[in-house]
């Protein structure tokens, strides 16, 4: 998947969950944890070791808490 695509995708899922109570960032990082498949995190957290250049800053808070994506997957 391309880096734009995860990019849009992400931003998306931020747009929704920052008019949301609660703790954004753990929900942003819940429905990717949840929803996205170990590539697809595999891009982001590295697209946001990178520097993060495009995300929102709720993905990027958010990117700690993303389900780490073990060797084998």
């Amino acid at each position: 998947m391309s880096e734009s695509k995860i990019t849009r995708m992400a931003n998306q899922i931020a747009s929704f969950f920052v008019s949301q109570s609660g703790d954004q960032a753990a929900a942003v990082a819940a429905h990717i944890s949840d929803n996205w498949a170990p590539p697809m995190r595999a891009e982001l957290l590295a697209q946001v070791a990178a520097g993060g250049e495009g995300l929102a800053p709720l993905v990027i808070a958010a990117a700690p808490m993303v389900r780490p994506v073990s060797r084998g997957a």
